[in-house]
């Protein structure tokens, strides 16, 4: 399974990367071609997943309406489990609504990732094999990441980086700064969905995982996986994060939030 989504991902990073080499007259700087290949890849992909993310947004608008309405079954039926998930169920048929829904785009995701890492794991196997670029010898920097195939505390043994670590040093540790980031910008996405409903019961359950859990998992992730990967969460979380203002502004705005 993780082989067919690299298989998928590569001949689209390759072609990219192609595309930015072309461009550049060097690339020897501290921004790769291939970082920004993973960049656009990664943008290409947030867009293709647009549809999904506007689907989630009228999810969204449907559980605000409905809250009114299933405060009162709760406190109806609170002393009944039974009868009160029954209604709630009920009611969320009727208005069509999926309490899960704000979890599909995410959940969409992780092929994406898996994809990106096989082909960030084994490179070599999936990247350039029939063109003129030796994978091993081409710069895959990111600012301060020496390479965004290896993970932050990765010291490398031979080469022009021979006895470094891939990322920033701080009193002999190594800072995973992208994995921060990524974790950092997970909680502010979460953020950016909030409509200002609240929300109960599973769709409660649901935001509190979002809020707090994707982040540490995003930041576990981070830390012991190639950098890149960190790489794509920081671009796919920016993306999302740009995409929730303005698609979320008219539900802020009825609210009087702006």
């Amino acid at each position: 399974m993780t082989e067919f989504f690299a298989n998928i991902l590569a001949p689209l990073l390759e072609a990219i990367y192609g595309g930015i080499r072309a461009i550049m007259t060097a690339d020897t700087g501290v921004l790769s071609a291939y970082a920004l290949a993973v960049i656009v890849t990664t943008i290409i992909f947030k867009l293709l997943l647009l549809p999904l993310t506007i689907k989630q947004m009228n999810s969204m608008k449907e559980m605000n309406k409905i809250q009114p309405e299933l405060k009162k079954i709760q406190e109806r039926y609170k002393n009944d489990k039974e009868k009160l998930n029954m209604e709630t169920m009920k009611l969320y048929q009727e208005h069509k609504v999926n309490p899960m829904g704000g979890c599909l785009p995410l959940l969409i995701q992780f092929p994406i990732i898996i994809g990106f890492y096989r082909m960030l794991q084994q490179p070599a196997q999936y990247l350039f094999n029939d063109s003129s670029f030796v994978f091993e010898e081409i710069n895959k920097s990111f600012f301060w990441v020496k390479d965004i195939g290896f993970s932050a505390n990765h010291v490398f043994e031979s080469g022009a980086y021979a006895g470094m670590t891939n990322g920033i040093v701080i009193m002999g540790y190594a800072i995973p700064v992208l994995a921060v980031i990524a974790a950092a910008l997970t909680f502010v996405q979460s953020k950016t969905m909030n409509t200002g409903a609240q929300a109960s019961g599973q769709a409660a359950q649901t935001q509190k995982m979002m809020t707090y859990m994707m982040p540490l998992m995003i930041l576990m992730i981070g830390i012991s996986l190639p950098a890149g990967l960190a790489l794509y969460w920081v671009m796919s979380s920016l993306v999302t994060i740009v995409q929730n203002y303005f698609i979320y502004k008219p539900v802020r705005k009825s609210k009087g939030e702006i």
